[in-house]
């Protein structure tokens, strides 16, 4: 678990930004904590650590330009990322799942993905190599990151002024906004293993 505190201390708001950026634009950005620190970022901002109009802008703007880097990666590599065919996270068959799952939902896909761990990372990336049109990727790039960053400071924030002496409990809340927003992907994941094992030992 990441020490919010020395995030802030250390970097502040440039920090927090970073990561941001980090985690929606560079595929090894995937284990970072996004949905947990932008709530916590929200809380010390109504603590008054943080300034909360300043907060909002800058990880605002490096969840969009993080995802334009992730767009720009998947089209310039192109099915070279998906080359692992039994890979947990690169897979060929992706491309042909996520063009069609583009072409059906397009911009839907690229809000949606904000919320859930580890597939923001790669939800842009995946647009890059499906070949979702620019203009129509950046429009959806820039309301799901202002959904996403938006709700996930404010919601730190109202707790943060509402709630009496929730600094005593900021630890458990914070561990539990993780577990709920990284359980899908975990389980997604483990299931995945599984179902490897038992194809493997099907095949011996």
């Amino acid at each position: 678990m990441f020490e919010v505190q020395h995030i802030i201390e250390s970097g502040g708001i440039l920090l927090i930004g970073l990561i941001i950026f980090a985690e929606t634009g560079l595929l090894l950005g995937f284990f970072l904590p996004g949905d947990t620190l932008l709530f916590a970022a929200g809380f010390f901002a109504a603590q008054g650590e943080l300034p909360l109009p300043a907060l909002l802008f800058v990880v605002t703007m490096s969840a969009i330009i993080g995802n334009e880097v992730g767009y720009e990666i998947g089209s310039r590599t192109g099915s070279k990322i998906f080359r692992k065919k039994d890979g947990i996270l690169f897979r060929e068959e992706y491309i042909t799942r996520a063009s069609d799952f583009y072409e059906k939902h397009g911009g839907k896909t690229i809000v949606l993905a904000r919320f859930i761990p580890i597939v923001r990372t790669f939800s842009s990336v995946v647009a890059g190599v499906g070949k979702m049109p620019r203009i129509k990727f950046l429009t959806y790039n820039i309301i799901g990151a202002l959904l996403w960053c938006v709700t996930m400071i404010l919601l730190g924030f109202w707790l943060g002024s509402r709630i009496p002496h929730i600094d005593k409990y900021i630890m458990p809340v914070v561990l539990f906004a993780s577990a709920v927003t990284i359980g899908p992907t975990l389980y997604h994941v483990g299931k995945e293993l599984i179902n490897r094992k038992l194809r493997s030992k099907k095949q011996d």
